[in-house]
């Protein structure tokens, strides 16, 4: 019967801080080979002198464990030659295992790990940058899979290690730290980002993020979630382009359903993408140009943003549809991969 084990979280140290440990562990198995043969130094013969002094260890144990080998002193008896053979041979490829092999793996690791980070660095432009990955930036981020991004064009920033673990477990490209830092945002190419969706759980963190990117990113659009409706216009004053109020919206939800069950399963249906109903945004087709808002099939028409302005679907100054027009709509949310495979 097998048992399943926790999987304990990793300490990762800096490339610096490996090679200083790899080079006290090398320097452990020098100063035992020291000890080894300078315990035993009468079993050895220098040819300068005839004696081995701790100085002429030190050099003994130096060369052998180096493999340079200059054969000025031998071990002479037959005990002191198995002792090398057994035990002084084996800790000399310990050492050269542990200094040069695993340095230059520190070496390359970290070597490739800049090379990749600088190749990101450059093709990484009009990507989406989520601050926050709890359970508000998880549904954002799933939303905007769904409906506009690859996960190749998006950046998790998140305080939490095994947060961000995850998020690259999911396919995303992750930093851990804090957002409201503009040395962590210039990492996730902030400058270059086309949207921005900060999901904090404190609002006084949400709004030094949102005046920060604003700071380093004045074209981005940004999206924040927001706890209390009293922070809302704190956080347009900011720079933000769309205030969402989670408590307030959960708590009209839990209302609505409270008084018609119908209603919330509406909503929520709504909010829920691949399944159901949903909302989307679209471009007018050149075969609607002309037409009402009523006039469209297959979708109910919420609104007309015209000129960079949401209109109402009732407004009398769209009651006719113009090139370029984006409309708000109401429609089927297409069946995924599997389900049209399936059908």
């Amino acid at each position: 019967m097998s048992q399943t084990l926790v999987n304990l979280p990793t300490h990762q140290s800096s490339p610096g801080r490996q090679l200083a440990a790899r080079g006290l562990v090398a320097l452990g198995l020098l100063a035992l080979i020291v000890g080894i043969v300078y315990i035993d130094r009468g079993a050895y013969n220098d040819s300068y002198d005839g004696s081995v002094s701790l100085i002429d260890a030190i050099y003994y144990a130096t060369v052998t464990i180096t493999t340079t080998g200059y054969g000025d002193i031998t071990p002479v008896l037959p005990h002191a030659r198995i002792i090398n053979a057994i035990l002084v041979t084996p800790l000399r490829i310990a050492f050269l295992v542990l200094l040069v092999g695993t340095t230059l793996e520190v070496l390359a690791t970290q070597g490739r790990r800049i090379f990749l980070d600088s190749r990101w660095r450059k093709r990484m432009r009009n990507h989406a940058v989520v601050v926050g990955y709890g359970t508000k930036g998880r549904s954002a981020v799933q939303t905007l899979i769904d409906t506009k991004y690859s996960p190749e064009r998006m950046v998790i920033i998140d305080g939490r290690p095994g947060v961000i673990a995850e998020a690259n477990l999911e396919g995303f490209a992750g930093i851990s730290g804090d957002g409201t830092r503009r040395e962590i945002l210039r990492r996730a190419e902030i400058s270059k980002a086309h949207d921005v969706i900060i999901t904090l759980d404190r609002d006084d963190s949400a709004i030094l993020v949102t005046l920060t990117v604003r700071q380093l990113n004045p074209s981005a659009h940004i999206v924040v979630a927001v706890r209390e409706q009293d922070n809302a216009s704190l956080l347009r004053q900011s720079g933000a382009d769309a205030v969402i109020t989670s408590s307030e919206a959960v708590g009209r939800v839990v209302g609505l359903s409270t008084i018609s069950p119908n209603l919330g399963s509406i909503i929520e249906d709504l909010l829920t993408a691949d399944q159901g109903l949903e909302i989307a945004e679209r471009q007018v087709s050149a075969e609607e140009v002309g037409h009402g808002p009523a006039d469209i099939r297959d979708e109910r028409v919420l609104g007309v943003v015209r000129n960079r302005t949401l209109r109402q679907f009732s407004d009398p100054t769209v009651a006719k549809l113009e090139t370029g027009d984006q409309l708000v709509v109401v429609r089927h949310a297409p069946k995924s991969s599997g389900e049209r495979k399936s059908g």
